[in-house]
């Protein structure tokens, strides 16, 4: 039968107002004749029913609905669940049917239903639901609207509260000692468990209440919850209960804590004393996670609070001091704009470079922050006889996050257009390099100025990416991105060093680049909240950021 409503209504208006002829209608609609007629005498489309089907359960209902009924009054342990009632049919009364229909009809009967009509008066709202509680029933107030002008509420059964609501009453009754009979089980075992809860060990007491309640029939999840405490936890008070009696239940712990091992302790002071280095660490001092790792690999596997606690313990602290950097330049305001403008719009063929020098470094016994023992402190000398002096030039591009660095003789203009050169062939496909930098005298220098100036004459001709500056206020090389990763640097490899040469100084500063190079070659981010981890500043542009920090460099 045709039952669009829509198109139902606007051929009965064609008809009834407009008059058409129901051959003409049923022409140019593509219907035939008796369904135009059956539109004509029906306003709306009837809706389709489906003719109900006998099923094989509905032979067993009655037997079902009693065994509900006897059980009803019942506390909930002795009720006779789903399961049961599906064993009973299936032998005693020959059903073959399936289990999820037993379910079903079980899930129908134990909801019944109280029809109430209920006439709104004008400005009453619509009644969506409603709970009613009467002595340890619940039930549910639900809002079916016919369309009519009554409403049609259904009261049912709430049964899912009623049994929560049931072991959260025993347990109360028997936290106060005022159960209607005693709990069933083995009297000598359930007076020893009475017994515990009058104790005054709350924890001992959840044990035995999560045993009781267990012997009484009552599920984990709700025993748990009217315990406050964790499925798991219940479920493993009652596994000791079952394995080994009251005796077992109350028995406490005596595993020994980790923290007070001998072995472990004097394996932790062990590894701390030696430089992390002699472990594959490229640090010159240890921190918990490689702390951690060095002790896996001596068969002492531990966890950083357990390795945390054992050091607090001992008595070893940090120590640190904090020094404030600011700026005196009366263009600030407008230089940060300038460099804020370029980064917010910088394309996908253009590169921002921030550049600065780590130096003079003078290879010697470095102090830094690190664990001291008690009773003892870590002595720097004040005069020592250097091994080398060092300067490194280095450039961080912001979007890939890659450093590349040199060493010079002296921070020089020289020094720059090098730095240039080697950025230009290292970034040629690229439209437009801007290097950033402070306000060193090096930096702003004319005959530097003049180099970028002849290379840009001469860029677009040999197809070389344009160079651009955008330098930073006097003062503010905090604001220079490339001091966050100098600060990771000289707090991983230089502080708390002493290397025997310059070389081997290098050397580390240069595996220290190279690894996280590669780091963000195989984990592509710009640089931002976060750059590599071990750097102890964020390394992201902000007037509010201190990149360069006193504390590391």
């Amino acid at each position: 039968m045709y039952t669009d409503p829509n198109r139902w209504t606007a051929i009965r208006k064609r008809i009834v107002d407009g008059g058409e002829s129901i051959r003409s209608i049923a022409r140019t609609e593509g219907l035939s004749r008796p369904t135009i007629r059956k539109i004509i005498r029906e306003a709306r489309p009837k809706p389709y029913a489906r003719v109900p089907s006998r099923k094989a359960i509905d032979d067993y209902a009655p037997f079902i609905e009693a065994i509900l009924i006897e059980d009803n009054p019942r506390p909930q342990a002795e009720r006779r669940c789903v399961a049961a009632i599906f064993r009973h049919l299936r032998d005693e009364r020959g059903y073959n049917g399936s289990y999820s229909s037993v379910r079903r009809c079980c899930r129908s009967m134990l909801l019944p239903r109280v029809i109430l009509e209920v006439r709104p008066t004008v400005g009453a709202g619509m009644i969506q639901s409603l709970a009613i509680s009467h002595l340890s029933k619940t039930y549910m107030l639900t809002c079916d609207s016919t369309g009519s002008s009554q409403l049609k509420l259904q009261l049912h059964r709430d049964g899912r509260t009623e049994r929560r609501a049931e072991v959260h009453k025993w347990v109360d009754d028997l936290r106060a000692d005022r159960l209607p009979k005693p709990p069933t089980g083995d009297r000598e075992t359930v007076g020893r468990l009475l017994s515990i809860v009058r104790g005054s060990d709350a924890r001992r007491r959840n044990k035995a209440i999560a045993a009781l309640a267990h012997g009484q029939g009552f599920p984990i999840r709700q025993i748990a919850q009217a315990l406050d405490i964790g499925r798991n936890t219940c479920r493993r008070y009652v596994r000791a209960y079952l394995e080994g009696g009251v005796e077992q239940l109350t028995e406490r712990s005596r595993t020994p804590l980790k923290a007070t091992n001998e072995e472990l302790k004097a394996a932790v002071f062990r590894v701390l004393h030696e430089p992390p280095i002699n472990h594959g660490f490229n640090r010159a001092s240890w921190i918990m996670r490689d702390l951690r790792a060095a002790l896996a690999k001596q068969d002492h596997p531990v966890g950083l609070h357990v390795l945390r606690q054992i050091i607090h313990e001992a008595g070893w602290k940090w120590r640190k001091a904090r020094i404030v950097l600011t700026s005196q330049d009366p263009a600030y305001r407008d230089k940060l704009a300038a460099v804020q403008a370029i980064l917010s719009n910088l394309a996908l063929d253009e590169a921002f470079f921030s550049i600065d020098e780590f130096g003079p470094f003078a290879v010697k016994m470095k102090q830094g922050l690190m664990l001291d023992p008690p009773g003892r402190h870590r002595v720097v000398p004040q005069w020592q006889k250097s091994k080398g002096c060092m300067i490194m030039t280095a450039a961080l591009e912001l979007s890939t996050n890659q450093i590349t660095h040199f060493y010079s003789e002296r921070k020089n203009t020289t020094e720059m257009i090098r730095m240039m050169d080697v950025l230009v062939d290292q970034y040629a496909n690229r439209r437009t390099i801007y290097l950033s930098w402070d306000a060193a005298s090096w930096h702003v220098s004319k005959k530097l100025m003049a180099r970028i100036e002849e290379h840009n004459a001469t860029a677009e001709a040999y197809h070389r990416p344009r160079v651009a500056t955008a330098p930073l206020p006097a003062g503010a090389q905090f604001l220079n991105v490339i001091e966050s990763v100098f600060s990771g640097m000289a707090r991983a490899v230089i502080h708390n060093s002493d290397y025997a040469s310059a070389d081997a100084a290098r050397a580390a500063i240069d595996q220290y680049f190279a690894d996280r190079n590669q780091q963000f070659r195989e984990n592509p981010r710009r640089a931002g909240k976060r750059i590599w981890g071990d750097e102890r500043v964020v390394a992201e542009f902000s007037d509010s950021n201190n990149c360069k920090d006193p504390r590391w460099r």
